[in-house]
């Protein structure tokens, strides 16, 4: 059996948001394997997967490019290490001229991107005036074949809306987006190995709970449903009506979306952490 360290504890307590000891307890029985011990704990105390509370790790921000006539769009993720320089004009205006530059050229990748003239040196540039580490993660470019549409909040989530129809549609959808984040467009889109996984933790839980045979199969059926609808653009509550499903309101607007794009500053980036009480008592010992 895998040693149950005091790090692999804290990596499932940061995925699920539960107690130490509910963790340590879900690790032992699962023989100190994460995944195994995620579902345990997720049959047994009803918990969502994938919460990764401390995950937010990067400062930056996200730059932004549309065309005059909103058929290309970019988004680009610059980081540096504190929210202060995130805010300086010259950090900002650099984000926004690589914006434009991934959004006309379509580089390849972040590579071909820093080996355009005049990128590297002007990031160069800013680290020297601004004297932090600054560098080019990832970007997204997308050119559409209808409009697009673009939403920025607080520099920091960036999102690209294609869609056919109206344009407070395509806005408003954008907008919700950069709130509740989809995994996917629609239920189609989910894989059936995703699915089947989903359905056996659901079957597990209803087992669990000790009803009869019947309802437990609505349960699982039931949360099921639910479960597809949190993860697809188009079966999540509409932000600004949660009484409707997205679908619903772009089907009330005669609106159609054909695809999206979204980037948010720091995500899946884990801030390096440190043990305070630990470096004083080392410091102590020496």
């Amino acid at each position: 059996m895998a040693e149950i360290t005091a790090a692999l504890v804290k990596e499932l307590r940061e995925l699920t948001g539960l107690p130490m000891m509910e963790c340590k307890k879900a690790l032992t029985e699962a023989g100190g394997d994460l995944k195994k011990a995620e579902e345990l704990l997720r049959i047994k105390m009803g918990t969502k997967a994938g919460k990764a509370a401390g995950r937010i790790a990067a400062e930056g921000v996200i730059g932004a490019y549309l065309s005059g006539d909103a058929k290309l769009g970019a988004l680009v993720e610059l980081n540096c290490e504190t929210d202060f320089v995130a805010r300086n004009d010259s950090f900002l205006a650099y984000a926004q001229a690589l914006a434009e530059l991934v959004a006309t050229k379509n580089p390849a990748d972040v590579a071909a991107l820093v080996a355009y003239p005049g990128v590297e040196a002007q990031r160069q540039a800013l680290v020297q005036k601004i004297g932090e580490n600054i560098s080019i993660r990832r970007f997204s470019q997308m050119q559409a074949h209808a409009k697009l549409a673009q939403y920025v909040h607080g520099g920091r989530i960036g999102v690209l809306v294609e869609y056919e129809g109206a344009d407070e549609a395509g806005k408003d959808i954008a907008m919700h987006v950069a709130f509740a984040r989809p995994a996917y467009m629609a239920k189609s889109d989910i894989s059936a190995e995703l699915v089947a996984r989903e359905r056996e933790i659901l079957m597990a839980r209803a087992r669990e709970s000790g009803k009869s045979p019947e309802i437990a199969a609505k349960m699982v059926e039931g949360g099921l449903n639910k479960y597809l609808a949190e993860m697809t653009l188009l079966g999540q509550p509409f932000v600004k009506d949660d009484k409707q499903s997205v679908e619903k309101m772009l089907a009330a607007k005669k609106t159609k979306v054909l695809g999206y794009r979204f980037l948010v500053v720091g995500e899946g980036i884990e801030r390096k952490s440190s043990d305070f009480a630990a470096e004083v008592m080392a410091m102590a010992k020496k």
